[in-house]
């Protein structure tokens, strides 16, 4: 375990939030209650570390609903398994997001 990575509480959260179904930025802000500029440096420093990765959404998606495209997210394997860990460190993780559906994209 000693060379197992450590998640900071906030890190964990959003990649709880992830695995929950809020898929891009706004709505990991708004399910976690953590402001713009502590999501998105989050979300780019764990995309380094490939626990996540992202795709755009593509702009006929964006277009047809008059909005710009998101960014979306999902765990990679590694991910998976570093917030498995997560949640043994920080017992009450799972029960700080809740589940909802996720929309076409």
């Amino acid at each position: 375990m000693a060379d197992e990575p450590r998640l900071s509480h906030t890190s964990a959260l959003i990649l709880q939030a992830l695995d929950t179904g809020h898929l891009y930025g706004y709505t990991v802000m708004e399910v976690t209650g953590l402001p713009s500029g502590t999501i998105y440096p989050a979300l780019r420093r764990l995309e380094r570390d490939r626990f996540i990765q992202s795709r755009w959404e593509r702009l006929s998606v964006a277009d047809a609903a008059l909005r710009p495209p998101r960014k979306y997210y999902q765990l990679t394997q590694s991910g998976e398994a570093v917030l498995e860990a997560a949640r043994k460190r920080y017992p009450l993780l799972a029960k700080l997001t809740p589940t909802k559906e996720v929309p076409d994209r």
